[in-house]
């Protein structure tokens, strides 16, 4: 029988339970804000005996990704955390633990880089990581980023993926705020996430495996990457699996892209993370004036669900991307760009604005959402034309 528990803590220590209930056996950590209360919380379990694994304090974030990858690739199951300068720090290795097929999950918090030097949310560390070879998920809530990572141990080991997972919140927003949300018993939990069965290990003497070895010339190196590429695209019906089975666990039904007002929406914003809380808010505000407003959530970013998103745009006469990061030099945000991408083939095409917001954990008011579906408005009504890139609520 599942039991769960209803707590109020912040959204960084639903993680840190979530990777206690998942039993890992590796964890390498350098603690930066706003992850640190992660580790902190983590340290505890291990000096209190509350999880049996080797809790390796490292000197930076980009020995913990090391240790990380070395570790995975003995053959045992790892998670570590970090945001913004910790992850950029990390670059190099990002890519060779995907490279390398290692399963690893890490969770990010997310948070602006510097320069000017600025510790509160944006998505500018996360967006910089998305062509790294690593599977994204973004949570809205503290329940999300306590489910999120749950399943992402799942994902990252399934014999068909073998990739890495970051698993990330908004920094302080969803990091440090104090929620309310549901936790699964250890039992329920672990056997969900179930034992980690590694087939390629270092240390498995009676299986002898290379990992890391030089490609050559060209050929073998991009042999590699299509393989990669290949179980990248093919994740997707797999991670709609198991999200499917935790939802029927847990009793939370999620997707990897979730709507809401989507059914008959003339206006729709697209947008990732916590701000999806304010945008619904006023949604709901204006289907009570009889406008069609809608709203559209990415919950797993990469892979990109590219026909999830065509299928839920089709409909609407005007769409917003919100970008919490910037494309210094290019006609808009990342996201934007993606989203743009994924609707180009429709049979009519939906005019896309863009709006780079809440950079460096500017506040994201209500107004501000309130203007942007106006805009929509008018250019649903053909009052205004679609235009350039803007930056909202910046002075």
């Amino acid at each position: 029988m599942v039991t769960q528990k209803t707590v109020a803590t912040t959204g960084n220590l639903f993680v840190a339970e979530a990777i206690r209930q998942a039993l890992p056996d590796v964890i390498p950590v350098y603690p930066i804000t706003p992850q640190t209360t992660v580790v902190e919380e983590i340290a505890k379990f291990a000096a209190n005996g509350r999880i049996d694994a080797e809790y390796v304090a490292v000197e930076s974030e980009h020995s913990a990704m090391s240790a990380a990858i070395g570790a995975s690739a003995a053959g045992v199951r790892v998670v570590t955390a970090t945001a913004s300068q910790g992850l950029a720090l990390m670059w190099e290795e990002l890519y060779i633990a995907s490279g390398m097929r290692l399963p690893i999950v890490m969770f990010n918090a997310n948070r602006a880089l510097s320069a000017p030097i600025n510790i509160h949310c944006d998505h500018s560390d996360i967006m910089g990581a998305r062509d790294t070879g690593w599977l994204i998920l973004f949570a809205e809530t503290a329940q999300e980023a306590y489910d999120n990572t749950l399943v992402s141990f799942r994902i990252a080991e399934h014999p068909d993926v073998l990739l890495p997972v970051m698993t990330t919140a908004d920094g302080f927003i969803t990091t440090h705020t104090v929620d309310r949300a549901d936790t699964l018993d250890d039992e329920t939990a672990r056997a969900f996430v179930g034992k980690y069965k590694p087939t390629h290990a270092l240390l498995d003497f009676d299986n002898p495996v290379s990992h890391g070895a030089f490609a050559g010339l060209g050929g073998p190196y991009f042999e590699f990457k299509q393989q990669q590429r290949r179980a990248i695209d093919g994740s997707l019906g797999i991670i709609k699996e198991i999200i499917a089975e935790y939802s029927a666990i847990s009793g939370r039904p999620f997707d990897v892209v979730e709507g809401w007002g989507m059914e008959d929406a003339d206006v729709a914003i697209v947008v990732i993370g916590s701000t999806a809380g304010n945008v619904r808010h006023v949604a709901r505000r204006l289907r009570a004036q009889g406008i069609k407003a809608g709203v559209l959530k990415i919950r797993v970013f990469r892979p990109f669900p590219t026909a999830g998103i065509r299928d839920a745009l089709k409909g609407a006469k005007a769409v917003a991307v919100l970008d919490r990061s910037d494309s210094p030099g290019a006609e808009g945000g990342p996201l934007y760009f993606e989203v743009k991408s994924a609707l180009y083939d429709l049979d009519h095409r939906v005019p896309v604005v863009n709006y780079v917001y809440g950079l460096g954990g500017s506040d994201v008011r209500t107004e501000l959402i309130e203007r942007v579906y106006k805009d929509l408005g008018d250019i649903a009504s053909g009052a205004i034309g679609p235009f350039d890139m803007t930056y909202l609520g910046c002075r």
